[in-house]
């Protein structure tokens, strides 16, 4: 406990003066969490594999007041990862919030899954989050003893669903997310970096549009407590809580926000 004076709840969700990277920034949830950090005050580069879909996210975010940078940069690519890490940290100064957003899916019966989409979404989900979150940590956030990490997980991470998506690949790498968040959780610690997961449930997305098509909006959601999808507000207030001072005494963590899908049981 110390003797300064306790700071109101708009003061501690204030991120003016603070920097973010937000990947898969360019539509969909990545661009809902980065208006959320824009709007908290935080200075934004935003990438993306698609030159067009992130000029036009950039535009939005800068037309909406934001302080953003487009970076584009395809992170199935080692290298590219590599270079936005150092890019962006060229053009913000230095990383104080890092949204590891950019992923995968690929849905398929787990006896005809493909090594390929394995494959794939293990590269993107998994292997080259960590890597950036690698490269951030240790050229930014370390050396500052100061971050805020936020993966994108998924209520899939939670089991299998039979009914509405066979996807094995996919649940089984955000299965992965959550325990890579864990356990840098408990590393990074000691270096004033805290780490925490926000797990999606059924978002209108470009992501899940095989769902929606495959099932309509009525039959995702008929098992959802909330009876509804996400919308394009519903990740504004965890991440910018994981994102500030709000959260300063939290990691190790995974919300979810799903409806209240991940609180059902069988039977």
């Amino acid at each position: 406990m110390t003797d300064t004076p306790a700071r109101s709840i708009q003061q501690l969700l204030d991120l003016n003066g603070r920097t973010a990277l937000v990947t898969g920034g360019s539509r969909g949830l990545g661009l809902q969490m980065a208006h959320a950090l824009g709007e908290a005050g935080a200075r934004l580069v935003i990438s993306a594999r698609k030159e067009t879909d992130l000029n036009e996210a950039a535009d939005e975010l800068q037309a909406a007041g934001h302080d953003v940078t487009p970076l584009l940069a395809n992170l199935a690519n080692e290298d590219e990862v590599i270079g936005l890490a150092d890019r962006a940290i060229e053009v913000l100064g230095h990383i104080d919030i890092l949204v590891n957003n950019a992923g995968a899916t690929w849905g398929a019966p787990a006896e005809d899954y493909p090594l390929e989409g394995w494959d794939k979404v293990m590269t993107l989900n998994v292997r080259n989050l960590f890597l950036l979150t690698r490269e951030v940590g240790r050229k930014s956030m370390i050396p500052r003893r100061y971050g805020r990490i936020i993966n994108i997980a998924s209520n899939a991470a939670i089991g299998g669903n039979r009914d509405l998506m066979t996807a094995v690949g996919y649940n089984t790498s955000k299965g992965a997310v959550v325990t890579f968040t864990r356990a840098l959780a408990a590393e990074w610690g000691a270096h004033k970096i805290t780490v925490n997961a926000i797990g999606p449930g059924y978002f209108p997305s470009k992501m899940s549009k095989g769902l929606r098509d495959q099932h309509g909006d009525e039959g995702l959601i008929r098992h959802v407590p909330l009876q509804q999808t996400g919308d394009d507000e519903a990740l504004k207030g965890a991440t910018v809580m994981f994102a500030s001072d709000a959260s300063k005494h939290t990691t190790g963590q995974v919300l979810y926000i799903d409806g209240g899908c991940s609180a059902m049981i069988c039977g």
